[in-house]
């Protein structure tokens, strides 16, 4: 049974209650969630969906560099970690991001660059960043791990700390399922897509294609294995997530993170 929730933090609360046994967090929630309870964590993640961020900057046209937001206005969803993205992919592009003017707007990203109210906003590459282009060619998509950012996994699946302790033998079931299925994804994209369509009606066939061919490089981590999750990237990622102010010190990635299930989960398995 699958629950979709409302807001990004409710996955959270999920868990948390015992309603969902396993849920695909956003990182950065599940550093804060880590921090909200550093000595008994609730929460672990035991597999990354994507292996890099899917965090970025859209910019108008005129906007040639996450630098030339300075004086201009950006629109931020009102999420913790789109300041820090923000903040980072200026940084990064030599500029100074308190020269930035910003305006919460909610997921309204494509609309309002649209009709020309923000010079830029945060939002997903693979989701705002393939859709605007689709309805108007020449808008910017700066990444934030192209601007320094380290390349850690956006989408992590993540269960609670009891039922990876109780019951390790269904969370190992779940990351190989997850596993098998990626890897069919990556070897069968136009069938994958097909079965996506039929199973979420109302999708746009066009946008999934170019949507998931965009995606699957961001599937593979190291070694070209799917689920895998980096120590030495985690470690990156937890020094930027206090940096950048999401969280107000690293998080523990020994405490946060298991690794072994995606580690152990049979590669190729559906190929």
């Amino acid at each position: 049974h699958v629950i979709a929730p409302t807001a990004t933090t409710d996955s959270i609360k999920l868990l948390e209650t015992g309603k969902a046994a396993f849920a695909i967090l956003d990182i950065h929630d599940l550093a804060i969630a880590d921090e909200a309870n550093p000595t008994h964590p609730s929460l672990v993640g035991i597999m990354a969906i994507v292996q890099r961020p899917l965090a970025a900057v859209i910019a108008a046209p005129d906007v040639a560099s996450p630098k030339a937001l300075e004086g201009k206005t950006v629109g931020i969803t009102g999420v913790p970690s789109d300041t820090a993205v923000l903040k980072s992919t200026v940084v990064g592009s030599g500029g100074d991001p308190a020269k930035v003017k910003t305006i919460t707007i909610g997921f309204n990203a494509v609309a309002d660059l649209l009709a020309d109210r923000v010079a830029g906003a945060t939002a997903f590459w693979n989701d705002e960043g393939v859709t605007i282009r689709s309805k108007r060619p020449g808008f910017h998509v700066f990444r934030v791990d192209d601007y320094g950012a380290p390349s850690y996994p956006e989408l992590v699946l993540c269960a609670t700390g009891r039922t990876v302790r109780d019951d390790p033998a269904l969370a190992r079931g779940v990351v190989d399922a997850l596993v098998a299925g990626y890897d069919y994804t990556l070897a069968n994209p136009q069938e994958a897509a097909l079965d996506l369509e039929h199973q979420a009606t109302g999708l746009d066939p066009s946008l999934v294609h170019t949507q998931l061919s965009g995606l699957l490089p961001a599937f593979r981590g190291p070694g070209g294995r799917v689920g895998v999750l980096d120590e030495a990237k985690l470690a990156s990622w937890a020094r930027w997530e206090a940096r950048f102010g999401i969280v107000g010190h690293p998080p523990d990635v020994a405490r946060t993170f298991d690794p072994s299930y995606a580690a152990s989960a049979p590669p190729g398995a559906a190929r």
